[in-house]
């Protein structure tokens, strides 16, 4: 089982590393999109916490 992790990891960094080389562009904006996921999620549970406390 370990071993199937290993070579799933590997693929996934050639695959990442591929789209890195062949559309930088693309990705680019993909890490942009997760970025700006991750901050929406963030100040949601700001506002959350925030609601909470009055």
């Amino acid at each position: 089982m370990a071993q199937a992790k290993k070579i799933a990891l590997y693929m996934l960094i050639v695959f990442v590393l591929y789209t890195i080389i062949k559309t930088p562009a693309r990705a680019a904006d993909l890490v942009q999109v997760g970025f700006e996921g991750i901050s929406d999620a963030a100040k949601s549970v700001g506002e959350f916490m925030t609601e909470l406390v009055n």
